[in-house]
């Protein structure tokens, strides 16, 4: 099975300080390799129209619903996610995350987890900024997320 993480709204590729966030230049976000937080899948810049990844898993159907796993998905069963992590890049391309985005797979709704295993692909939809225009952050749940199953390519 497939994650397609389609993702618009992005907060801009500067981020101003705010109280408890000294703000952060060059902004990007991409998704984290699992027990490797320096391995990140297409970082995108910050100020991008939309920013889309696609996530190759295994999924299981259990007697809990359906299991996810994959190089991307961070947790233990029941408390699955995906990392979107939030970073500045310097002059020499290195990537210095500070602030996560986790969409938490057991948010999905049953139906539509088990209609993804059937069809290939499970897509999460997601706008980027929080309600103050800063890098989403924290557990990412519906409403803030849509999830919907669809066909794989």
């Amino acid at each position: 099975m497939e994650i397609r993480i389609e993702a618009f709204g992005l907060p801009g590729r500067t981020c101003a300080a705010a109280p408890g966030f000294p703000g952060y230049e060059d902004v990007h976000v991409a998704v984290q390799r699992r027990g490797r937080a320096d391995e990140l899948l297409g970082p995108q810049p910050g100020d991008a129209a939309s920013a889309t990844w696609t996530l190759d898993c295994a999924a299981t159907a259990t007697d809990a619903g359906v299991d996810i796993r994959g190089p991307y998905v961070q947790g233990g069963p029941g408390g699955r996610f995906v990392y979107l992590s939030w970073g500045s890049l310097d002059g020499a391309g290195t990537f210095t995350m500070f602030r996560r985005a986790k969409l938490m797979l057991d948010a999905i709704a049953p139906g539509t987890a088990a209609a993804a295993l059937r069809s290939g692909r499970l897509v999460a939809r997601l706008r980027l900024s929080d309600d103050r225009g800063l890098p989403l952050c924290a557990q990412v749940r519906p409403p803030r997320v849509d999830w919907t199953a669809a066909a794989a390519d």
